[in-house]
């Protein structure tokens, strides 16, 4: 089980509210939303000093994990896109938006 510790924060009033609404907007407690916030800078700074002590192929090989880690939400999301070829009305492209270029588009390119 996890202990927990308190620090009294003195936090400027500008930035109280901008973690009021932040904390709201992800539906979450000021508490909960600052303890994110800490645990990710942590974590950086974790990564940071894990980078510095790598080889320069081991951090290229980190680096490009971290990547494709981070591709996969965008990857679900567009596999939840549909696979149907059907142009929905307003979908069109415009008539010989394909084969436009600068050069041939009206007013421009000379």
């Amino acid at each position: 089980m996890a202990t927990f510790s308190s620090y009294a924060l003195r936090v400027p009033g500008s930035l109280m509210e901008d973690l009021k609404l932040a904390s709201e907007r992800d539906g979450v407690s000021m508490n909960s939303f600052i303890v994110q916030a800490v645990a990710e800078k942590v974590a950086a700074l974790r990564a940071r000093g894990l980078l510095q002590e790598l080889s320069a192929d081991e951090q290229t090989a980190y680096l490009r994990g971290r990547a494709e880690r981070s591709e996969t939400p965008m990857k679900a999301l567009l596999r939840k896109a549909g696979t149907t070829s059907r142009v929905r009305r307003g979908d069109e492209m415009p008539e010989g938006w394909l084969s436009e270029t600068p050069e041939t588009r009206e007013g421009e390119g000379g």
